[in-house]
C-alpha cells in the first residue's frame, strides 16, 4: 500500500495475518475504566430516573400509567439524545431539546388517553405523571451541568485529546482548550498536517510520524481534526486511524464561522465541532447484525441444500470434479480466508484464478457455468463463510490479495473498505457495480456504507438485492 505523504497521519498498518489492528491495543483499552465513563451523561440518566420515581409518588398513577409514561419518556428522550456526551455543559442551550422530548411524550400520551377515554380511566394519570417528571427533571438538570463544569475545572475530569491540523489554527484551538477545561478536553499532543511550516509556541507534545502509537501511549480518547492544507484523503486516513483505536472524532469545519448549531454539532467557546459517528463494529447493533446474519445464513444453508446439491450435480456432469471452488480472499482488517463457490469454469492445466480479473468471454465457461453466474447460484456456498464468521451477508465484496494490493496503490481509500467484514452482497453490488466495473466507484460506495451503516441500511440492501435477482436489473 502507498503511505501518506504526511507522515504524522500514518494509518494503522494494513495486516494480512494475525489479530486485527486497532482492536487489541487501542486507546480505549489503555485508558482506565473511570476515565472512559462520562459522568455527566450518567448523572443525567440518574436525574431522569429519580424524577420519574418522584413523579410516581406525587401522582395517583396506576401500573399502566407508570409503564406507558416510562416507555414513552424513555423513547422520546433517547431519540432526542438528551443524555448524550457533550462538550458544552449549558442547561439553557439544552433546554429546548429536553423540553421538546418531554412535550412529545406528553402529547402522545394525551392523544392516546383521549382516544381511549371512553373505555375507562386506566391511563388518565399518565399525562400528569409526565408533566411532574418534566418539572422535576428540568429543576435538577442545571445542577448536573454545574457539577460537571466544576469537575472538569477542579478535578480535571477531561478527555485527553490530540489535535491534528495546520499549526496556525491548531495553536488557537489548543490554547482555548487549556484556558477553558470546563469543555472537557485536555490537549496532550499536536500532529501537524503541514510539517514544512513551523509549529510556533504550542504547549503540548509534538507528535512524530506515528499517530496510532501516540494515541495509545498518551491514553488519548478524542482526536480533533482542525484545518489542514493536506489532502482530504490524508485527513480521512487520520480519522480512520483514530476511529479504529476507539477515539471520539471531532471535526472543525473549514468555514466554521458560518456553521450553525444543530444535531451533531457541539461548541468549544466560539469553535463549532462536529461529532463523527464511531466505528460501526463497536456498536451493540453490530452484534445484533452478526447474530441475525449467522442465523439467516445457517437457515438458508439448510433450506437451500437441495438447490446447492442439484447445482453441484450439474457442474459435475458438465465438467467433472471438484464442484466446489476454493479461493483466497481478503476480509476484515486485511485477514485472508478461504472463500467457497460452485465452480463455473472448467478446470485447466494452469490455474490463473488468483490473478485473472474476469472470466467474461472465457471459453472454459459452459452453459451450466453461465447459468450459475447469471443467477448468482454459484455464490450459495458462501453462506458457509458467513456461518464461520469469515464474511457477513452484507458488506464490501471480498477481493483476491493480488488485486487488493494493486487497487490500494491506485485508488484512494480502497484499503479503508476493509474496516468491516466483507459481504455476500453490498451497496455497490445493488447499484450495478459488479463484474468489470469501476473500482473507484465501488470503493466510494463501500466507504459510504461503512460511514452510514445501520440495520435499516442492511435491510434496504437485502430488498434491493432480491429485486435485482428477480428483475435482473438495478432497482
Amino acid at each position: 500500500m502507498t503511505e501518506l505523504k504526511t507522515p504524522v497521519l500514518a494509518r494503522i498498518p494494513f495486516q494480512r495475518r494475525g489479530r486485527p489492528a486497532g482492536r487489541t491495543s487501542g486507546a480505549a483499552g489503555s485508558r482506565p475504566l473511570l476515565s472512559r465513563v462520562n459522568a455527566v451523561a450518567v448523572l443525567l440518566v440518574a436525574v431522569d430516573l429519580g424524577a420519574l420515581l418522584l413523579a410516581i409518588m406525587l401522582t395517583d398513577a396506576g401500573v399502566l400509567d407508570v409503564v406507558a409514561a416510562g416507555l414513552t419518556l424513555w423513547g422520546a428522550r433517547t431519540a432526542a439524545r438528551v443524555h448524550r456526551r457533550r462538550l458544552w455543559l449549558s442547561w439553557l442551550q439544552d433546554f429546548p431539546r429536553s423540553a421538546a422530548a418531554s412535550g412529545a411524550a406528553f402529547a402522545l400520551l394525551t392523544g392516546i388517553t383521549l382516544v381511549a377515554g371512553h373505555r375507562g380511566p386506566e391511563m388518565a394519570a399518565a399525562p400528569s405523571l409526565v408533566l411532574v417528571f418534566a418539572v422535576v427533571s428540568e429543576c435538577a438538570r442545571p445542577w448536573v451541568f454545574a457539577f460537571g463544569r466544576w469537575g472538569r475545572r477542579r478535578l480535571r475530569r477531561c478527555d485527553r485529546a490530540i489535535v491534528v491540523g495546520a499549526p496556525h489554527c491548531s495553536s488557537d484551538l489548543i490554547s482555548t482548550m487549556l484556558r477553558h477545561p470546563e469543555f472537557g478536553l485536555l490537549p496532550v499532543g499536536f500532529a501537524s498536517s503541514d510539517p514544512e511550516t513551523g509549529h510556533g509556541e504550542i504547549p503540548v507534545e509534538r507528535i512524530g510520524d506515528d499517530l496510532a502509537e501516540a494515541i495509545t501511549r498518551l491514553g488519548v480518547g478524542t482526536v480533533v481534526l482542525a484545518h489542514s492544507p493536506a489532502s482530504d484523503n490524508a485527513v480521512v486516513e487520520a480519522a480512520i486511524t483514530a476511529q479504529r483505536l476507539g477515539c471520539v472524532i471531532l471535526v472543525l469545519p473549514r468555514l466554521f464561522p458560518l456553521v450553525p448549531d444543530g444535531t451533531g454539532t457541539d461548541r468549544l467557546r466560539g469553535y463549532p465541532l462536529v461529532w463523527l459517528a464511531g466505528a460501526p463494529t463497536r456498536r451493540f447493533s453490530w452484534r445484533i447484525k452478526r447474530v441475525l446474519e449467522t442465523a439467516v445464513a445457517a437457515l438458508a444453508l439448510v433450506v437451500l441444500a437441495p438447490v446447492i446439491a442439484l447445482c453441484g450435480l450439474a457442474v459435475a456432469l458438465e465438467s467433472g470434479f471438484p464442484v466446489v471452488f476454493r479461493q483466497t480472499r481478503v476480509g476484515v482488517d486485511g485477514r485472508t480466508f478461504v472463500l467457497y463457490k460452485l465452480r463455473s469454469v472448467r478446470t485447466a492445466d494452469v490455474d490463473d484464478s488468483a490473478t485473472r480479473w474476469s472470466v467474461a468471454g472465457d471459453r472454459r465457461v459452459g452453459p451450466v457455468g453461465r447459468l450459475l453466474r447469471r443467477t448468482s447460484l454459484d455464490e450459495l456456498p458462501q453462506l458457509w463463510n458467513v456461518v464461520r464468521g469469515d464474511m457477513a451477508l452484507i458488506g464490501p465484496r471480498p477481493e483476491r490479495p493480488v488485486f487488493v494490493d494493486e487497487f490500494s496503490t491506485i485508488y484512494d481509500l480502497y484499503w479503508a473498505r476493509h474496516r468491516v467484514p466483507t459481504g455476500l452482497t453490498g451497496l455497490a453490488q445493488v447499484h450495478g457495480l459488479r463484474g468489470d466495473t469501476s473500482i473507484a466507484e465501488r470503493a466510494r460506495y463501500d466507504n459510504y456504507y461503512i460511514a452510514n451503516w445501520s440495520l435499516w441500511l442492511d435491510l434496504k440492501i437485502v430488498v434491493l438485492t432480491v429485486g435485482e435477482l428477480l428483475c435482473r436489473r438495478q432497482c
